[in-house]
């Protein structure tokens, strides 16, 4: 063989071989990253995200694991990154309500049957789905959430399932169960009334926040054992997060005939005074 065509195929496998040592070292930076820890992460700068695309229902609860956005919105649950681009989307039943992220999965409150209905004739169950792909891994039976379930959030271990009111009542309810939904105990939270009950729930920062419908809109705020600690004129009652920084993720959203619904979250600071403050 003469020599110049060795020397070019040298330099070529060279060449290969180069390229393949660099591909794998980048394929164990990205592993180290993701065995470490590192994920995406909300900036520390106030901000809003929007979620991408409308939908036939209006927006219910919002999760999120800090990595992803996950959003309810009655009959369609969507998952979004931390820009609000939909990386997945599934049919729901009609009613999904509020939602909460715990160990790589969603729980949704979920009532098939009535809401605020004095008599009961609720319906209501907790709904499981994997957060990497939205798939159904299972359901829970939550029978006494007798006024129909609307919210969850979870602490110290177990699941707390918030819902329906009707008019005549003055005090809301939280119901405790443990991580296998086994049903410990109703928690009476002394709010007053709040109109249709509660509709969204989250624990952070060592404080329950509830979120209420009303003109004006409320947010309950109460300790770890449900004793009142404020009751603000705010509207959280389209999803409440807390963040890993100290902060609070709070949803709102639009609907309207011609386009269908929309929904948005922004970063708030708690307030001992005020409940909590929109970043602007």
């Amino acid at each position: 063989m003469p020599c110049y065509q060795l020397n070019h195929q040298s330099r070529f496998f060279a060449s290969l071989l180069f390229l393949s040592v660099l591909t794998l070292a980048g394929s164990l930076v990205a592993q180290d990253a993701v065995s470490s820890g590192n994920k995406p992460a909300f900036t520390a700068k106030p901000f809003e995200v929007a979620c991408q695309g409308t939908y036939p229902h209006h927006l219910q609860g919002v999760c999120s694991d800090e990595a992803s956005i996950y959003w309810s919105f009655t009959t369609t649950l969507v998952k979004t990154d931390l820009d609000g681009k939909v990386l997945n989307k599934i049919p729901v039943a009609n009613h999904h309500g509020d939602l909460c992220f715990h160990d790589g999965k969603l729980y949704v409150a979920v009532n098939l049957g009535k809401f605020n209905d004095p008599n009961g004739n609720a319906d209501s169950w907790v709904y499981v789905y994997d957060t990497k792909n939205l798939e159904e891994l299972g359901r829970h039976e939550t029978q006494e959430v007798f006024h129909g379930a609307g919210g969850i959030g979870h602490h110290d271990g177990h699941f707390y399932v918030v819902g329906g009111l009707p008019d005549s009542v003055d005090e809301n309810y939280a119901y405790e169960h443990d991580s296998d939904f086994r049903f410990l105990k109703k928690h009476v939270i002394a709010s007053g009334h709040t109109h249709l009950g509660i509709q969204s729930a989250t624990f952070a920062h060592d404080r329950w926040w509830f979120g209420c419908y009303g003109s004006p809109a409320i947010t309950l705020v109460t300790d770890a054992d449900f004793q009142m600690k404020g009751r603000h004129e705010l509207n959280c009652s389209l999803g409440i997060e807390g963040l890993s920084d100290g902060r609070l993720l709070v949803a709102s959203g639009h609907c309207d005939k011609a386009n269908g619904c929309s929904g948005k979250v922004q970063s708030a600071q708690p307030s001992e005074a005020k409940g909590f403050q929109l970043e602007k």
